[in-house]
């Protein structure tokens, strides 16, 4: 049987360390200050943002909302991104992706200030990423993943890794910071003729394909560690799932991230983390 490794407490250290900074602001008279930009009213966004609200507040940094309704000029969007990345008293900008068909997406991601782009979607946190540099924020669930390696006490160093998935949210910024740990990833995707078997040479595997329980017991050996980044909703059965199998898999591999329960909450406490960041940097201005 896997070790299962339980998003909670490692979401619980992350928010403890930030509620320490964010009280160490306040007493400068700095308040961390996280907005959040929404357009329309989906589902998921609304739970992420009550998620968000949550574990701001357990951690000492303030939540400004901004909702637009879902057929927003796009002047007035556009004036509300502005104001948001010329005010001072926000810090961290969560801006809900993807916007309403009639609003210029990647005008939007490219216009959000890189300082406060704390989901790290701009070009430029990309980059940082890549030659890290610490150059804004890498995306939260792909830090999300290593934070709970880094918890759990996984060595990443000299260690074969398989992602599998290469989206700019998860895939490729994974296996850049797997790589920034002296791991050694293989990046696949659907176009990979075997990846099944990539997989199961690796020692770590990161499982962000995006699509629901793709991944059984073919993709994996005994003794790997694997971070389920899915979030699926399984109609049939009526629950959240992950990208993997894990009642198929569970028994092969050595350690691996429940669905749900794993590294989706460690996600939204990375968010937080990275509005007080920012209020660091600002602060040092």
């Amino acid at each position: 049987m896997a070790e299962i490794l339980k998003g909670a407490p490692v979401a619980a250290a992350i928010k403890q360390r930030s509620l320490e900074k964010a009280e160490a602001l306040k007493a400068k008279g700095i308040i961390p200050t996280l907005a959040i930009l929404r357009v329309g009213e989906r589902p998921d966004d609304i739970s992420y943002e009550k998620s968000a609200v949550k574990v701001c507040g357990q951690s000492g940094v303030e939540v400004k909302n901004v909702i637009l309704p879902a057929d927003v000029s796009s002047e007035e969007f556009f004036d509300a991104l502005d104001n948001l990345n010329s005010d001072e008293s926000v810090h961290g900008i969560l801006m809900f992706r993807p916007l309403p068909k009639h609003l210029d997406g990647e005008k939007a991601r490219q216009m959000l200030k890189f300082e406060k782009d704390v989901d790290g979607c701009t070009d430029i946190s990309l980059a940082g990423v890549f030659t890290n540099s610490r150059t804004g924020f890498a995306p939260c669930t792909a830090q999300a993943a290593m934070e709970i390696l880094d918890h759990y006490g996984y060595e990443c160093s000299g260690k074969r890794a398989a992602v599998l998935g290469r989206s700019l949210v998860v895939g490729r910024p994974a296996a850049m910071l797997l790589m920034h740990k002296n791991a050694t990833p293989t990046i696949c995707h659907t176009k990979t003729s075997d990846m099944a078997e990539i997989s199961k040479q690796a020692d770590i595997v990161i499982a962000c394909t995006g699509q629901m329980e793709s991944l059984g017991a073919e993709y994996f050996r005994d003794g790997q560690t694997v971070i389920d980044v899915g979030i699926n909703w399984n109609e049939e059965k009526g629950k959240l799932c992950g990208d993997v199998r894990f009642d198929e898999v569970q028994d092969i591999v050595g350690a691996i991230t429940p669905v749900p329960g794993g590294v989706g909450g460690v996600t939204t406490a990375v968010l937080v983390s990275h509005v007080v960041e920012a209020a660091e940097k600002a602060s040092k201005l």
